[in-house]
């Protein structure tokens, strides 16, 4: 991903309302699954970690679910991260509507 393509998503991003947090439990099955199933129907999801009760830091997080889901990490600031994953179905949605 470019520098360009990931600047133009974080800006996408910024209007989202985190999906999920992780907590004191970390990085759970569930929370692969909820998160996998997130990106296919939207592509581009923002997740929260509570900073005070995580068992590791914010990137950690990021760079595990990312590589679970198969997802890009497109940026983590302070407890938010935001994620991109390209998603077929969607597009395919979105082709049959024309």
């Amino acid at each position: 991903m470019t520098g360009k393509e990931r600047a133009a998503l974080r800006a996408q991003a910024n209007g989202l309302v985190p999906l999920f947090q992780v907590g004191k439990g970390g990085i759970s099955d569930a929370l692969i699954k909820q998160t996998d199933d997130a990106l296919e129907a939207r592509e581009l999801i923002k997740l929260k970690v509570l900073l005070e009760t995580s068992p590791e830091p914010p990137k950690v997080i990021a760079n595990k679910l990312a590589a679970a889901t198969g997802a890009e990490v497109v940026s983590v600031v302070g407890g938010s991260m935001v994620f991109y994953r390209y998603s077929k179905k969607l597009h395919e949605k979105q082709k049959n509507k024309r």
